[in-house]
């Protein structure tokens, strides 16, 4: 078994959240929390255009909604699986969360905060530094992307 392999049908929940976004316009990322036994706790898509909220990314929406089923905002133990490097809020947000790991898809050169741009969740001022797994269906969350983005055009 690859490294990745553990991380594949987490990533396909969160392609399927992805997926979801685009009914509403929004752009196509989607985000998992598990729980320390790999059980989805808290799922997410990007809701901005949904909800008109500019802090409705998925990975913040999958964090709340996972801190609301532990019933507190420490998500230690956890892993915040997305389909699409962090931004520097999201990837602050995980850390703040102090979830012991970011898995991702695809890398995001333009506004990456967890290696491309930025490295926000290993910056060593922090106090929490989660570990990254990054890649993982990259080319799956990729095309979803370049497909929303291509009809824009």
């Amino acid at each position: 078994m690859t490294p990745y392999a553990v991380w594949r049908e987490p990533m396909l929940a969160a392609l399927a959240e992805a997926r979801a976004a685009l009914a509403t316009g929004d752009v196509p990322i989607g985000a998992v929390v598990l729980d320390p036994a790999g059980t989805v706790i808290g799922r997410g898509r990007n809701v901005r255009e949904a909800e008109s909220d500019p802090t409705g990314h998925a990975e913040v929406v999958a964090l709340r909604e996972a801190a609301k089923a532990r019933g507190e905002w420490r998500l230690e133990g956890c892993t915040l699986v997305v389909t699409l490097e962090p931004c520097t809020m999201c990837a602050g947000a995980a850390v703040l969360a102090r979830v012991d790991r970011v898995v991702f898809g695809a890398f995001d050169p333009k506004a990456g905060a967890v290696g491309s741009l930025w490295d926000v969740v290993r910056d060593r001022r922090l106090n929490h530094r989660p570990e990254v797994v990054a890649g993982v269906l990259a080319d799956e969350s990729a095309a979803l992307l370049d497909e929303f983005f291509a009809a824009q055009r």
